[in-house]
């Protein structure tokens, strides 16, 4: 009996576990290893942030995932990995090996110590409860004055979460002002996006009151009057992949994410694949989530063909794909190569399309 592990609850591996589950591989054991049961779909969150979805909306639920796939469910982080005896170190203090391994782990990010009101926009397997507690404090906040919330980063995220975190704070507490301002140290509002799009952005947030301040690196003058930091600068490697020590011999590029070939496997170790946010294509490829999507199902062909059944396949990454920019007051913002638009109605196919991809995973009731 050979073993698989799925490291991760990402994207790539939903979409994994949904086709395992109509045509397992026979004499293969599928485990997936992941700290929470839930993962919110990335492109979901804004809207969820502002108050237009409940949390159940917009997660994947893994373990019911697992079960229909005939796959074991273990609630743990990854901490190490030793490559070359194919064994994984899990934050509940077992020992995992493989045969096969693949990580879909995403990203995280490493806010700066101190400041209080931190709210760091990844993991997102962490976000819910920090946001719940938050929005806990705000409701209960006997204070009158003026409250900051401060973006640190100019790409989708920071101009996402922000505007969400505004339009939910202004309607909880409408007796209480809301300010908001955008830090970046780029010299360009969503850089990469079609010039009509960013001027769209631009007048989201004049509607929304806020300035963004390019060319504005974060530091101790910047956090001075922020109530809340929402921290969402570019995406970082997981702990144990900057850590040469824990990641086993693991190939891994300059920032930790581990390097890998046209066919999703590790460039040293071809044993172990890796996809999406965690991974590092050749040429970098940007930190959206439709290259994980669009590398699930190369990665479960390729998976599959590891183990004895079909042919394995190349992955060739997309030169454009479409953003779509939720500005959290009913409308929206799409963007593909040069072209860009706006309104309510890119809202509503939007959400369309969301609501589509994650009803795929969930599972009819036994």
């Amino acid at each position: 009996m050979k073993r698989l592990v799925l490291a991760g609850a990402g994207h790539a591996h939903a979409q994994v576990l949904l086709n395992w589950a109509r045509q397992p591989v026979p004499g293969t054991e599928l485990v997936v290893v992941s700290p929470q049961p839930l993962a919110p779909y990335s492109g979901m969150v804004p809207g969820w942030l502002a108050g237009a979805y409940r949390f159940d909306e917009i997660v994947v639920d893994f373990p019911a995932l697992c079960a229909a796939a005939g796959a074991r469910w273990v609630q743990a982080e990854l901490q190490a990995l030793d490559a070359p005896r194919r064994r994984l170190q899990l934050s509940d203090g077992n020992t995992l090996d493989y045969e096969l391994l693949s990580l879909n782990l995403g990203s995280t990010l490493q806010p700066p110590s101190g400041p209080p009101g931190m709210l760091a926009l990844r993991p997102l397997s962490q976000l819910h409860d920090a946001w719940g507690a938050m929005l806990q404090r705000w409701q209960q906040d006997p204070g009158d004055r003026p409250f900051s919330v401060t973006a640190v980063g100019g790409g989708a995220a920071g101009f996402e979460s922000l505007l969400a975190t505004l339009v939910r704070l202004r309607a909880l507490r409408p007796d209480r002002q809301v300010q908001g301002r955008l830090l970046t140290r780029g010299t360009a509002l969503l850089p990469g996006v079609a010039p009509a799009a960013v001027r769209a952005a631009q007048r989201a947030l004049v509607r929304a009151g806020v300035t963004p301040q390019l060319g504005t690196a974060w530091g101790e003058r910047s956090a001075e009057g922020s109530d809340l930091v929402l921290w969402a600068t570019g995406a970082e490697a997981h702990a144990w992949q900057r850590d040469a020590a824990r990641r086993g011999g693991l190939a891994v590029s300059e920032r930790g994410f581990i390097r890998i070939d046209p066919m999703l496997r590790s460039v040293s170790h071809p044993q172990v694949y890796a996809v999406g946010d965690c991974a590092e294509w050749a040429t970098p490829l940007p930190k959206a989530g439709v290259y994980a999507v669009r590398m699930g199902p190369v990665l479960e062909r390729n998976l599959r063909a590891a183990l004895g059944q079909g042919s394995a396949a190349a992955y060739v990454p997309q030169h454009r794909f479409l953003a779509l920019l939720a500005t959290g007051d009913g409308r929206a913002i799409a963007s593909r190569g040069r072209f860009g638009t706006s309104g309510r109605w890119v809202w509503h196919w939007k959400d369309h399309i969301d609501r589509s991809f994650v009803r795929r995973f969930q599972l009819p009731a036994a």
